[in-house]
Order: C-alpha cells, then structure tokens, then sequence
C-alpha cells in the first residue's frame, strides 16, 4: 500500500467513524450507513483515484439525501 492511500483511508474511515457516532446516536439511518461504508471502503479499494471518488461521494451522502 502506498502512503497516500493509507493516509486517505485514515481521513476517510475517521470522518466515517464521526457519521456512525452521530447515525447511532440520533437514530438517523443515512448518517449511520455512511459511516459504516466509510469505516469499510478503504479496505476493499487499492485505487488512489477510486477511493477518493467514492470516500467523497459517501462523505456528501448525508447531506445529498436528507430525511
């Protein structure tokens, strides 16, 4: 693995981990898959490129779809 995709899965599963704490908390269910996806993505993507399109679109979820 390479140093940027580790230090992006880094960011990526911390604000991840953020989404989880909040979705739990207030029972919100978009947050909380969010988060979990987030946690779990840098795991399963070895492509700098990929991981950041999908760490982004995960990240804008929340706030893309709001109930």
């Amino acid at each position: 693995m390479s140093p940027p995709l580790l230090f992006l899965g880094l960011i990526f599963g911390s604000l991840g981990t953020g989404y989880f704490l909040y979705g739990r908390k207030q029972r919100a269910v978009i947050p909380l898959l969010a988060g979990l996806l987030l946690m779990v993505v840098p795991y399963f993507i070895s492509n700098l490129f990929a991981l950041v399109v999908v760490g982004l679109l995960l990240g804008a979820m929340p706030w893309l779809i709001r109930r």
